[in-house]
């Protein structure tokens, strides 16, 4: 459809946090080398600074939402009620919606679209005759359900939504995934992680090499935690975010130091965070420690859970352990414990080779 030499791809990318972005920013990068002269469109309500700074080669960003995932309070609490309710909106004249969609995909004129996971997205590239691949760890058909199977209107949105995801030619599944066993076009790839660079030497000098830092990352999604009252322990610098405006001589802005994000959680001695996939695969992969609070019923936690033990030194924490800084105890576990073989992230090797193939044909 490009009706150029160079291929032209378009990427739906999420912003329900930031998980999304770090499952699909290495695999453009792959495709990228892989294909010379490709011309990429991303369209995500992400943040833009953090998608140039993920995806290293030149694209145009088109600054817009195709999905909303769950309404959620907090990192970790999900508004069952109002997710039903947006649900049910955006479902109503469902077929009007992607007829639209598929006119503005045609007018991007691409030759394959890759979402992560937007099934509206899929959707209008199956009615506008355009080759289309999913990708995620997860999917927001098993999501709804999972939560809202007892609306009026579950069967049929989720049904909606499923062949959504089956009008795509594949739908790569990112382990760790969620079982999806409505997905007939899954196809299973390696974990995907943008690694970082320990660039402890710089920090060292910077902040004081006789001390553990701790990277407190709790995701895209607002989770302000208290950490002005939390207890000064010797040793243990926190880097924090800088909008939560805490001035302590023990906690570090993460902005100021001026390295990117994986960077610094190469760097680190432990992260503190929630059960989410860009964190849980590039701490794994980078042997980097693992705190975490749990997200309640988050469908996909458990599946992010169980490869996190088999791959990091990690350990759960209480809500209340959070609130009080209650932490020197299990990071004194984490730090005595021999770390595991580094798991292989070449999933996005992986994607980067299938989706090579779609557009070569």
């Amino acid at each position: 459809m490009g009706g150029l030499s160079a291929p032209s791809l378009l990427v739906d990318i999420s912003a329900h946090g930031y998980g999304h972005v770090s499952q699909t920013a290495p695999v453009v990068n792959a495709l990228a080398r892989r294909v010379p002269g490709l011309r990429i469109t991303v369209r995500s309500a992400a943040p833009e600074a953090m998608l140039r700074r993920r995806i290293a080669c030149n694209f145009r960003l088109v600054p817009v939402a195709l999905d909303f995932g769950m309404k959620m309070a907090s990192a970790v609490e999900v508004e069952v009620e109002k997710s039903a309710q947006a649900y049910l909106a955006y479902h109503t004249g469902w077929e009007e919606r992607v007829r639209r969609a598929a006119v503005e995909m045609r007018e991007l004129r691409p030759d394959l679209v890759l979402a992560n996971v937007p099934y509206l997205s899929l959707a209008a590239a199956h009615a506008a005759g355009v080759r289309a691949v999913g990708m995620c760890s997860l999917n927001w058909a098993d999501i709804y359900r999972h939560y809202c199977a007892a609306e009026p209107h579950a069967d049929d949105i989720h049904g909606q939504m499923l062949a959504a995801y089956n009008s795509a030619e594949m739908f790569l599944r990112v382990e760790p995934a969620m079982p999806m066993p409505g997905v007939r076009n899954a196809r299973s790839i390696g974990p995907v992680a943008q690694l970082g660079r320990n660039r402890r030497g710089e920090l060292d000098a910077r902040l004081g090499a006789d001390e553990k830092r701790v990277l407190v990352a709790m995701g895209g999604i607002a989770y302000r935690l208290p950490v002005e009252g939390w207890p000064r322990v010797p040793g243990v610098r926190w880097l924090i975010p800088a909008s939560w405006n805490v001035i302590r001589e023990d906690m570090t802005p993460l902005e100021t130091l001026a390295l990117p994000f994986g960077d610094v959680l190469a760097s680190s001695d432990a992260v503190l965070t929630k059960p989410g996939y860009g964190t849980f695969a590039e701490a794994a992969s980078g042997g980097v420690p693992v705190l975490y609070v749990s997200r309640g019923d988050w469908p996909e936690e458990p599946c992010l859970v169980r490869w996190l033990q088999s791959h990091a030194r990690c350990r759960e924490v209480s809500p209340a352990q959070l609130q009080a800084g209650d932490l020197l105890g299990v990071l004194e576990v984490l730090w005595a414990e021999a770390p595991p073989r580094l798991p292989m992230a070449d999933g996005a090797e992986e994607a980067a080779a299938r989706l090579a193939t779609l557009l070569a044909d």
